[in-house]
């Protein structure tokens, strides 16, 4: 009988035989049959959607197999450009904890995630991923919603923020005192923080009675419709403990790809951020100066015009937090820097392992990694890590 000894990077059992078997978890059988015998890792999915909804891969593993694929996924790619390192043990997210996410809406009154691998949408009746806030307006906007007569699709983000719920719905431009009537009901009725459409031309809001923030680091920063935010507030503080650690005391620090400044309002001493969004960056720069923050902010594209290593040497740590792209151009002028600590945050195991082979052929150290889930049962993993000269 074929066993099941790991999962691949897209959620597939792996047989000891090679054999990819679909939705099999590490320790399941498989029969002569093919049927799969569930084995001590096999959960039972919670979620009447799973899993032909897109927005979970893996809510037939236990918590316990989710930590491994992770630690794996992570030391797969670092061993594909030839390095190792310590990997702790995963930084779980509860289920219910997601504090952002963007839904689909369809002419045919369809609200959900995608299909995997499609682009079928899924109903939701249940979501056993988003916070409670968030779920409780699904049905609330399937009444809504098709009251503006959609002729495409239509993009929900919805986000939590510090005064409520923050809902942007991009893709059209409600017009007339009817649609006026009905965005001031249903933001009342449902206590929204902000209502917001963009039709293509920028985002206008139509409900906002207090400006809408998230507090980080104990610092209310204003936060632009659809800004980015960590998925769970306990990824986030996963990720800004591990920061904090990788940095220790420095006296001064480089909060590179900073956005609404995550990790520079979570640090002491004197922060200099740079980010190439230039509403991000404003927003972190306006409260900074609010709560007298030593945090020097510069909108600046760090693609296209990364810090010098001459400008890098002046730092006493580099945190690092690109998107999924990584940070090529900034990496190599990392990598002749003397700069005594960096902290990398990354949300691509792949592009993190090539920046780290750059770093560490100029010379420096990987020292560990944090992995973190944040995801609640999906392939994509977070992971903060230290390099040290």
């Amino acid at each position: 009988m074929t066993t099941i000894v790991r999962v691949a990077a897209r959620g597939d059992g792996v047989a000891d035989d090679g054999r990819h078997i679909a939705f099999a978890a590490p320790g399941d059988t498989i029969a002569a049959d093919g049927t799969v015998q569930p084995g001590p890792h096999h959960n039972v999915p919670p979620c009447r959607h799973f899993p032909a909804c897109g927005g979970c891969q893996l809510q037939h593993l236990d918590d316990e197999s989710w930590s491994d694929f992770i630690v794996e996924r992570v030391a797969s790619a670092l061993a594909a450009q030839g390095l190792s390192a310590p990997i702790r043990m995963p930084q779980l997210s509860p289920p219910r904890t997601r504090r952002r996410a963007t839904l689909h809406f369809d002419p045919a009154g369809r609200l959900g995630f995608a299909q995997e691998k499609s682009h079928q949408l899924v109903d939701v009746q249940e979501c056993h991923v988003l916070a409670p806030e968030l779920f409780a307006l699904v049905k609330p906007l399937k009444r809504l919603l098709p009251s503006f007569k959609p002729k495409r699709r239509l993009d929900v983000h919805l986000a939590l923020a510090d005064q409520g719920v923050d809902l942007l719905v991009t893709g059209i431009a409600p017009e007339g005192l009817a649609h006026a009537d009905a965005i001031s009901a249903f933001a009342q009725e449902h206590r929204l923080a902000r209502f917001a459409f963009d039709d293509g031309m920028g985002p206008e809001t139509r409900w906002e009675p207090d400006a809408v923030t998230i507090t980080l680091g104990n610092v209310p920063v204003p936060l632009p419709p659809a800004a980015f935010l960590q998925a769970t507030r306990e990824g986030e503080a996963a990720l800004v403990a591990a920061v904090r650690e990788a940095v220790g005391d420095a006296g001064i620090v480089a909060d590179l790809f900073a956005g609404l400044g995550t990790f520079a309002l979570a640090l002491p001493g004197r922060v200099y951020a740079a980010e190439g969004a230039r509403d991000a960056i404003a927003a972190l720069k306006a409260a900074a100066g609010r709560a007298q923050r030593l945090v020097f902010t510069e909108h600046r594209d760090l693609f296209r015009r990364p810090l010098t290593t001459a400008e890098l040497d002046r730092f006493g740590a580099i945190v690092l937090d690109p998107p999924r792209a990584g940070a090529r151009e900034q990496a190599a002028q990392l990598a002749a820097s003397i700069a005594p600590a960096i902290a990398y945050v990354s949300c691509n195991p792949s592009s993190f392992a090539r920046d780290a082979k750059t770093l560490c052929e100029g010379g420096w150290r990987l020292d560990w990694v944090q992995p973190v889930g944040q995801f609640r049962w999906s392939t994509h993993v977070e992971l903060a890590a230290r390099f040290s000269r």
